[in-house]
C-alpha cells in the first residue's frame, strides 16, 4: 500500500483553502457528491499538482442484508477511475432494509448503522465485501463507524469482527479513531483493547474528526474540533503501527482556514509523538493483502468467552444514565422478537411501514418453532449457541443468514424511522435518542441539497419537517424526500399559508414536473391544491 502522508477531507466549502494548505499530501472526496464527467475544478487542479484523490462513499451499504447494488458499484469504480484513485473506500454499516428478502418495504435510513457482531452478520459482511472488490478495479478498504446502539447478543468485540473481515477478505482497513473514542462514551469499549486485536498491517489509513458530548452521548459530528482524546487514540496507534496516511474529516461548521491547519499540525504532532514511543517496536503496514496462512478462528480465539461476555455487559455504560431523561416515544415501548422465520411471508409493497412491521412481527412469532424465550441473563449464551448450531459447513455460504440478518436489520431500521416497537434487547432510550438525530439530520440534509424549503418556511421548517420525518419514512433518497416534504405540507391541515404557501406549490410543481407515469398522481395533487 502506497504512502499517503498527511491529508484533509476536500468539500466545495473550503475547496480554495485546500488548495492553499501548506503540507497537504492527499485529499479524500465523498464519492457521491463528484461527477465523473464533471470533476470540480478544485480537485483537477489538485491532481495536476499530484495529490492524490480518494473516493469515499458512504451509501454502498457493505453491511446490508441484501448484496451490494451493481449500480452502486459501478458508479463508486467510474469515480476511482475519473480521478486515478489508488484505492476506494466504504463503510462497514448498513443504510437500508426490508424489500423482498424480508417481504416488507424498503426502507433507507440516511446514515451509517451499525451492523451486529455476529456470525451472520460477519458471513454476510464477507460475501458483499467480496462481491465490491470484484466490482473495483482498485483495491477497496473499509472503515469501523461510530454507534450510538448496541445490538444484543453480540459474539465478538470490534478489533475480532475486523480482524476476522481483513482475514477473510484481504480487504484493507480504514480506522477512525474518533469512532473509537465515541464508541468508548458511547458503549464502554475500550479503543486500546480494539488497536491490540486489530490486524494492523492491513490499516490503508486513518481518519481523525470531533465531536461533542451532550448528557453522556458522544455525537460524532465532523463539525467540532478534534479534541485531546482522539489525538491520544491516534498516538496510540502510531506507537504500534507507522499508518501509510492520515486525514482530518471535517463536513460542516467550517472554520477558519488557519484553524484546520493548526488541527494538522496537532494530528502530525501525535503520530510522532506516538512513533517515538514504539521506536523498535511498531510494523509497518503491508502492501499485500492479509496472509492466506492464518485460521479465521485464531481472531476468535484472542479473547475467552469471560472476555466475551464482558464486552456484552458494557454494551450501556453507567455513563449514558443521564440520557435517560429523554422521554422515548409511546410507540417505542413493546418489544418485539427477532427470530427468523423458516419462509418469508408475502407481504405487499404498499403496506404502510407501520402495518407492515408489525405483520413481520407476527410471522416471526407464530411462524417460528423454537423453545421458550430464554430470560435476559441467558440471552448472549442462548445467541451464541444458536449461531453455532445454524453455520455452515467450512468453505460455504449460508444464504439463510441473509434472511436472518435482513429480518433483524428490518425491525430496528423500522423502529428508528417508522415509529414501530423497539425489538428486544435494545436501549429503548437509546434508540428513541438515535430516531430523533436521524431525524434531524434528515432535516439538516434536505435544507442543504434544496436550500429553498427553509427560505420558503422561515423559522418553522425545521419544526416541521422533524414532525413530518416521525411518520413518513425516506423512500428515495434526499431529493426525493425534499419533495415528499413539501408534498405533505402542502396538503396537511396546518400547511404553509398566504404568500409561503404559494412559494411553497410552485417549488413543488417545478421539481415535480409531468412525467407520463405519473400524470395522474400530479393532476390528482395539483387539483387537491387548487382547491385548497
Amino acid at each position: 500500500m502506497m504512502r499517503l502522508g498527511t491529508g484533509i477531507g476536500w468539500r466545495p466549502e473550503i475547496a480554495d483553502a485546500v488548495e492553499r494548505m501548506p503540507g497537504i499530501d492527499w485529499v479524500e472526496a465523498v464519492a457521491e457528491n463528484v461527477c465523473p464527467g464533471h470533476l470540480p475544478d478544485s480537485l483537477v487542479r489538485l491532481r495536476e499538482r499530484g495529490i492524490t484523490v480518494v473516493p469515499h462513499g458512504v451509501s454502498l451499504g457493505l453491511g446490508d442484508a441484501e448484496r451490494p447494488d451493481p449500480g452502486r458499484l459501478t458508479a463508486l469504480a467510474e469515480r476511482a477511475e475519473a480521478l486515478g484513485s489508488p484505492l476506494v473506500t466504504e463503510h462497514i454499516a448498513f443504510v437500508r432494509a426490508g424489500g423482498p428478502l424480508t417481504a416488507s418495504p424498503r426502507l433507507e435510513a440516511g446514515h451509517l448503522l451499525p451492523v451486529p457482531r455476529t456470525r451472520d452478520a460477519l458471513d454476510v459482511l464477507c460475501e458483499n465485501v467480496r462481491m465490491a472488490q470484484d466490482a473495483l478495479p482498485v483495491p477497496l478498504a473499509v472503515e469501523n463507524i461510530a454507534a450510538l446502539v448496541a445490538w444484543p447478543g453480540e459474539e465478538m468485540t470490534e478489533g475480532q469482527f475486523l480482524y476476522e473481515l481483513a482475514d477473510r477478505t484481504g480487504v484493507r482497513l480504514l480506522i477512525d479513531v474518533a469512532n473509537l473514542h465515541t464508541n468508548h462514551v458511547n458503549r464502554g469499549e475500550d479503543p486500546a483493547r480494539a488497536l491490540a486485536e486489530l490486524p494492523l498491517e492491513a490499516i490503508a489509513y486513518v481518519h481523525v474528526a470531533g465531536g461533542f458530548e451532550r448528557d453522556g452521548v458522544w455525537h460524532d459530528s465532523h463539525a467540532h474540533p478534534v479534541p485531546r482524546p482522539v489525538l491520544d487514540i491516534l498516538t496510540d496507534l502510531a506507537s504500534r503501527v507507522s499508518p501509510p496516511g492520515v486525514l482530518l474529516e471535517r463536513d460542516d461548521n467550517f472554520p477558519e482556514p488557519t484553524d484546520l491547519e493548526r488541527e494538522l499540525a496537532m494530528i502530525r504532532e501525535a503520530v510522532e509523538v506516538g512513533a517515538a514511543q514504539g521506536s523498535g517496536t511498531r510494523i509497518s503496514s503491508s502492501a499485500e493483502p492479509l496472509g492466506v496462512t492464518r485460521e479465521p478462528a485464531t481472531a476468535v480465539a484472542l479473547a475467552t468467552s469471560a472476555a466475551l461476555t464482558t464486552s456484552v455487559a458494557v454494551a450501556a455504560p453507567a455513563a449514558l444514565t443521564t440520557s435517560v431523561a429523554v422521554a422515548a416515544p409511546a410507540t417505542l415501548a413493546a418489544p418485539v422478537t427477532l427470530a427468523a422465520p423458516a419462509e418469508p411471508v408475502g407481504l405487499r409493497h404498499e403496506t404502510p411501514p407501520h402495518t407492515a412491521q408489525t405483520q413481520i412481527q407476527i410471522q416471526i412469532q407464530t411462524q417460528t418453532q423454537s423453545p421458550p424465550r430464554p430470560q435476559p441473563h441467558e440471552a448472549a449464551q442462548t445467541a451464541t449457541q444458536s449461531s453455532l448450531h445454524q453455520r455452515p459447513r467450512p468453505g460455504t455460504f449460508d444464504e439463510a443468514a441473509r434472511q436472518r440478518l435482513g429480518l433483524a436489520q428490518a425491525a430496528l431500521l423500522s423502529a428508528l424511522v417508522a415509529g414501530t416497537p423497539v425489538p428486544e434487547g435494545f436501549d429503548r432510550v437509546r434508540l428513541g435518542v438515535q430516531a430523533r438525530a436521524l431525524a434531524a439530520k434528515r432535516a439538516d440534509v434536505v435544507a442543504k441539497v434544496a436550500p429553498e424549503l427553509p427560505l420558503i418556511l422561515g423559522n418553522g421548517y425545521r419544526t416541521a419537517f422533524i414532525a413530518y420525518a416521525q411518520g413518513h419514512p425516506m423512500r428515495g433518497g434526499y431529493r426525493q424526500d425534499a419533495l415528499d416534504f413539501a408534498e405533505k405540507t402542502l396538503l396537511g391541515d396546518r400547511a404553509a399559508q398566504g404568500r409561503s404557501r404559494r412559494e411553497l406549490r410552485r417549488w413543488w410543481l417545478d421539481r415535480s414536473g409531468p412525467a407520463p407515469r405519473r400524470t395522474s398522481r400530479l393532476g390528482r395533487v395539483g387539483r387537491a391544491l387548487i382547491r385548497r
